[in-house]
């Protein structure tokens, strides 16, 4: 890997987080090549070939070419995926997985590359309860919690552990009347429960009574917490109610406990999620590691978009 090779970032069109990386990674001098995998194959071509010292080839988008050999680092934010509309269903299906597993594979397999985040990490880190696993390894409190498909199991946790809120495993769009929302996080009772939950998996949570949020922005081995102050229960849903403070330091253990974690899945980055309850214990609630974190320096003041483009540039402090 040459000190001189390009930073590759994949990333949508709309990406304001990324367009303030590369700007900072222009003002340094170190050359950028961004793309989104939905470029793929109309304004992104890929030609690779595997030799004994791994992947070689280049990248190439309308006006960049990347030698794969010379990467140093990949920021891999929130590409849109692949899509071939010009096809039929089945030829389409068939040309995705192509794409997915061909230009995906060479993509995370980039030699000598720093990758912020991998691919196939992230992929590993999303699954809730292998992060929820992790975070009791690493040494973090965590709220009593149940995954199940049974209603009377359901029925019996949240009598047990009242109150109680529910949480998407995962949060796909839905639309409704043409507008894209997520599923929010709620209080449920045990009267809430009925044969529906049957019918796929559901997690459920002990809520924490809470004083403060804390998001945690982990770029490399520095360590960015910011209290968040509102009366919401998931503070994500109105942003205009939200006070910023920063954390300093955060309390005993914390910040191995968070190396820890990101170590497990092989992360370089990560945005925590923590519940403050009225004694000052943080509680873990997740990891994301592709979360959002730029907004949080302009209310604060602190250098995260320096310490990014630091880790992507490989420069040594």
């Amino acid at each position: 890997m040459s000190d001189l090779g390009p930073v590759l970032v994949v990333t949508n069109l709309d990406d304001p987080t990324a367009d303030m990386v590369i700007s900072e990674l222009h003002d340094r001098g170190i050359p950028v090549v961004r793309f989104d995998s939905g470029d793929f194959p109309h304004a992104l071509s890929v030609t690779a070939t595997i030799t004994s010292n791994g992947v070689e080839g280049t990248l190439s988008t309308p006006s960049r070419t990347a030698d794969l050999t010379q990467v140093r680092s990949l920021y891999y934010r929130r590409p849109s995926g692949f899509t071939f509309p010009h096809l039929d269903e089945q030829d389409a299906r068939f040309a995705v997985a192509q794409a997915r597993y061909g230009l995906g594979g060479v993509l995370a397999s980039l030699p000598g590359c720093l990758y912020v985040n991998h691919p196939h990490r992230i992929g590993d880190a999303e699954f809730k309860p292998s992060g929820l696993a992790a975070a009791a390894t690493a040494g973090f409190h965590l709220p009593p919690t149940a995954i199940t498909s049974d209603p009377d199991v359901a029925r019996s946790f949240i009598k047990q552990h009242a109150p109680v809120i529910y949480k998407p495993l995962s949060a796909p769009l839905y639309r409704v009347d043409g507008v894209s929302c997520t599923v929010e996080v709620a209080e449920v009772a045990a009267d809430d429960i009925d044969e529906a939950v049957s019918g796929t998996a559901h997690l459920f949570q002990q809520r924490i009574e809470k004083t403060a949020d804390v998001r945690v922005t982990v770029i490399g081995d520095r360590v960015f917490p910011v209290r968040i102050d509102s009366d919401l229960l998931d503070w994500r849903t109105d942003y205009s109610r939200l006070h910023y403070s920063v954390v300093s330091p955060p309390p005993p253990g914390i910040v191995d406990a968070l190396h820890a974690y990101l170590a497990r899945f092989g992360l370089v980055f990560g945005a925590f999620d923590f519940a403050v309850d009225r004694e000052g214990q943080w509680w873990f609630l997740e990891c994301n590691p592709s979360g959002q974190w730029y907004w949080l320096e302009p209310e604060t003041g602190l250098p995260m978009l320096e310490a990014m483009a630091d880790l992507l540039e490989r420069k040594m402090r």
